[in-house]
């Protein structure tokens, strides 16, 4: 027993003494430049490194953010990694199983990132994919909708506080390089991946979006990644799942896909996120991906761009990587060895989640052994790696200080920010005249009573029907709309529908929509990586509704078409499929900012307190933020 004592009480002295031994200061967020000071600190950092070191330094592993304790398997696999292959980055992401996320709080998020970097040999950069901020991957965390909000909205000066309150949330966790702003001119309307996390399909909007967003972050002290080079915006096919290809001719790319990264390196940016996209116009080699290709990298980025950054591929895990080393006669690990020295030798600095850890590891050491890479080209991009990590403060202190979360995240003043945006992106695309606004004037907000906690609720009348179509019914999309439009008008009944329940709850959705006054069809249709969808009797990564949930919205529109309003609480696109729907809102987003805003939209205009009156004039515009009118182009 007395040896167990002074065994646990040596172990309290050494974590004490570790804790100690990072000091007393904690990080701190200043606006970002290249310092002389970050060049000599990865200097010298660089002159003490094994070649072991400098390719450790390259490779960013994936990491989830849970409780686990710091004796668990899992905690010690993750920590073994990092200490074995010389890790020098992880990515802060959560676990997923199809439309659910499995998402975790700020604080677990800080006390996480701080274990790792004292459990690790040098100071780890942490990147997370925040495209929507922080409440993507977190609870609690101020909540935006999705950069084609922002597009909607109108407003650089949005973008750039987006930025700003990002870096801070970020920061506050230990998170110190975002993979955002997405770049891409979103050309395509069938685009499946890209569609809504694009700022717009106009670039010239994306341009400026993507600059005043990177201002912003940077000047909170945030690293920033301009993605998908050289622009994944016009393909109709998922990466995640299988080889996208960009057609257009060198003319079109210079002036449409080109121009915003352009721009975002007049801007600053940090780093350049390479997509697993195949552009023929620049490189014509069926075998060569834009990740693994020196002509769109060397010659195109570094050459005709002059960016000077940090170079990334996307996720060395897809698919459409990954197809490219598989013969089928080597080993996933000799597969992943040849991936990340195809990557590296084309010029990124970077291996992003390999598929298999250690195949890649010594697949690249033993590359540089053998001459096939220069020690030379090591040596520049892993300089570039500890300038980034000093630029952020990490040459000087690494550990966040968690008793600060609360008062960083989601302040009063940016869960406010992140709702206005939301609310001056709602966009009116049709109106026939005959449904908005949903209620009468006059009619009061809020006075749905609450009923006692263990009382059963009253059966709403139903003279306002929501249908709410996802991808799952047991998913959180649809939650809030219901709340809001039930505290609006208590006469409400929402239904909830997704393709597996579709067909069978046909004749249940349809009489409630014959006994309705008027009919609201919720839309939730979003880009999310690896999703798949039954269209035309294919299974298939798509940015459309599933074959049953189609029909089921066709029928409603046969029936009920006069009475329909139809909200896209995701792709714009999704009337270019209905075109008979009269009634259309656009709210861009499935955040539960843009669910708020869509009820709002609806309530104000009940209210009538826009401004002006309510009218169907096409293009007249409001004189406060809210409600506007769209352009049907969105429909094509």
């Amino acid at each position: 027993m007395c040896e167990a004592m002074t065994a646990l009480r040596l172990l309290i002295t050494l974590f004490a003494l570790s804790i100690s031994s990072f000091g007393k200061d904690f990080q701190k967020a200043v606006p970002l430049h290249d310092s002389s000071d970050a060049q000599k600190w990865a200097k010298k950092r660089l002159g003490k490194m094994s070649l072991e070191q400098k390719i450790g330094q390259m490779f960013m592993i994936r990491a989830y953010t849970e409780f686990l304790n710091v004796g668990s398997p899992e905690y010690l696999q993750m920590r073994d990694a990092i200490r074995k292959y010389h890790i020098g980055g992880v990515l802060l992401t959560i676990r997923q199983e199809g439309p659910f996320l499995y998402r975790n709080q700020p604080y677990e998020a800080a006390m996480y990132t701080n274990r790792l970097q004292r459990d690790s040999e040098l100071p780890l950069i942490f990147a997370a994919d925040f495209e929507r901020g922080l409440s993507m991957r977190l609870y609690g965390a101020t909540v935006f909708p999705h950069a084609m909000a922002f597009g909607a909205a109108g407003n650089l000066e949005y973008a750039e506080a987006f930025g700003q309150i990002v870096a801070q949330e970020s920061r506050a966790i230990g998170v110190h390089w975002n993979f955002f702003p997405v770049a891409d001119v979103n050309s395509n309307p069938a685009n499946p991946i890209i569609n809504t996390r694009a700022f717009s399909e106009e670039q010239a909007q994306v341009s400026e979006l993507t600059a005043a967003y990177i201002r912003g972050a940077r000047n909170a002290g945030m690293l920033t990644t301009a993605k998908h080079f050289p622009g994944h915006g016009d393909t109709s096919t998922d990466s995640h799942l299988e080889l996208a290809r960009v057609d257009a001719a060198k003319p079109r790319l210079e002036a449409v896909e080109l121009a915003p990264f352009r721009r975002a390196i007049e801007a600053g940016v940090d780093s350049i996120m390479i997509a697993h996209v195949t552009v023929p116009a620049l490189d014509p080699d069926p075998n060569r991906v834009a990740s693994t290709s020196p002509a769109v990298i060397r010659n195109l980025l570094q050459g005709e761009l002059g960016f000077k950054g940090l170079i990334v591929p996307d996720g060395m895990d897809m698919n459409a990587l990954t197809r490219l080393f598989s013969t089928g006669q080597n080993t996933p690990s000799e597969a992943a060895g040849r991936a990340a020295v195809e990557v590296v030798k084309a010029g990124n600095d970077l291996i992003l989640i390999p598929a298999e850890l250690d195949g890649a590891y010594n697949g690249l050491v033993n590359a540089v052994r053998n001459g096939e890479i220069p020690q030379a080209q090591i040596d520049a991009s892993v300089r570039k790696i500890l300038v980034a990590k000093a630029m952020v403060g990490l040459n000087k202190a690494r550990l966040v200080d968690v008793d600060a979360l609360d008062k960083i995240i989601a302040t009063p003043e940016h869960v406010a920010f992140g709702q206005q945006v939301a609310d001056s992106a709602i966009t009116l695309v049709r109106d026939n005249g005959k449904v908005l606004p949903l209620r009468k004037p006059g009619t009061n907000v809020g006075t749905a009573k609450p009923g006692l906690t263990y009382q059963a609720p009253r059966e709403a009348s139903g003279r306002t029907a929501v249908v709410v179509f996802s991808d799952d019914v047991r998913s959180e999309s649809g939650r809030t709309l219901e709340r809001e439009l039930r505290a609006r008008n208590p006469e409400t009944r929402v239904l909830y529908v997704d393709p597996r329940i579709a067909d069978p709850m046909t004749d249940q959705v349809m009489q409630a929509v014959s006994q309705a006054q008027t009919v609201v069809a919720a839309v939730y249709l979003i880009p999310t990586a690896g999703r798949m969808a039954r269209v035309q009797g294919v299974l298939q990564g798509t940015a459309s509704m599933s074959d049953a949930s189609a029909e089921l919205l066709r029928h409603i529109l046969r029936q009920a078409g006069d009475k329909t309003v139809v909200i896209a609480m995701g792709t714009p696109y999704l009337a270019a499929s209905f075109p008979e729907v009269k009634n259309y809102i656009c709210a861009f987003s499935n955040v539960a900012v843009a669910e708020t805003a869509a009820a709002k939209a609806e309530g104000r205009l009940a209210w009538g307190n826009w401004g002006y009156g309510w009218s169907t004039e096409r293009g007249e515009r409001p004189i406060e933020s809210g409600m506007r009118y769209g352009d049907d182009q969105l429909c094509r």
